[in-house]
């Protein structure tokens, strides 16, 4: 694994190709054993005033790996999917030891086709490393309750997701395997911590390391 300075030195490097997205790691804290996330979603948003439909206009600045995500969440670019992946196997990945399988997370809205998803499958392709989208399993949110995302504190996103998330057995091999836990956009953490506790209860799974394409 790098030490601090070689992380940094390694991005440097990485900084001199016009080829890669531009990223600045953060680092994640949680209750898995190391997370990084490649850089801040929106760098700038401006208020421009409303529309004509009263609807209100921002001039936004995303950065590279935020503007790329932005373009497959909410303009259905699937092209982006391939050079998210490449980045982080690129930025992330080096910084991870031994990862021996790769779980998306539980996506927290119903999609066609899931982004993050498309993500960890593609970066499977890329690394040859197994990826398993049904190892966490997402129960439905009871009817009548408030979207996590708009709560106030993380002591009432805890509660509401307590007990919302179990194991599918899917790993018949034997043995135990690092595994990278991927997200697109990186919050409070909250659902992250949740998928983590429950996959520290799979006999299957050794070190949890959690990896995001942008934190908010």
């Amino acid at each position: 694994m790098y030490t601090l300075n070689g992380r940094w030195a390694f991005l440097a490097e990485q900084a001199k190709d016009p080829q890669r997205m531009q990223v600045q790691l953060k680092q994640l804290n949680g209750s898995w054993n190391l997370g990084y996330a490649l850089h801040k979603h929106t760098l700038s948003s401006v208020y421009l005033g409303d529309d004509a439909y009263g609807h209100a206009q921002f001039d936004t600045t995303r950065s590279e790996p935020g503007e790329a995500l932005f373009k497959l969440k909410y303009r259905s670019d699937w092209a982006q999917v391939g050079p998210i992946a490449a980045q982080v196997q690129t930025s992330l990945l080096p910084l991870f030891q031994n990862v021996g399988l790769i779980i998306p997370m539980p996506a927290s809205t119903v999609r066609a086709r899931q982004p993050v998803n498309e993500i960890a499958n593609e970066l499977g392709k890329l690394t040859n490393i197994p990826v398993f989208n049904s190892v966490v399993v997402k129960a439905e949110t009871p009817e009548g309750s408030p979207q996590l995302k708009n709560m106030n504190t993380r002591e009432e996103k805890d509660a509401a997701l307590q007990g919302r998330f179990s194991i599918n057995p899917s790993i018949t091999n034997e043995g135990r395997w690092n595994a990278l836990l991927l997200d697109d956009l990186f919050d409070t953490g909250a659902t992250m911590d949740a998928v983590c506790q429950v996959l520290r209860t799979y006999p299957k799974i050794g070190q949890i390391y959690a990896a995001a394409v942008t934190w908010k």
